[in-house]
């Protein structure tokens, strides 16, 4: 199965999403200026499912 966090993390980055801090285990918290809210994001993450996820809770498209 792939990894989709690296991929994952280089859109956010790409979109204006900035790292907040680091969260409890694997977790780390991201900020997106398009909702102006923070969001978890897992180190790693097996489902495209849970990455489009991820994208709709930053506020952006689906890309996976």
């Amino acid at each position: 199965m792939a990894d989709y966090a690296p991929q994952l993390k280089r859109l956010l980055e790409e979109a204006g999403c900035t790292f907040h801090r680091q969260g409890r285990g694997d977790r780390e918290l991201w900020y997106s200026p398009h909702t102006n809210r923070h969001f978890p994001v897992d180190g790693k993450i097996k489902s495209r499912h849970t990455a489009n996820g991820v994208l709709k809770q930053a506020g952006l498209a689906k890309a996976f």
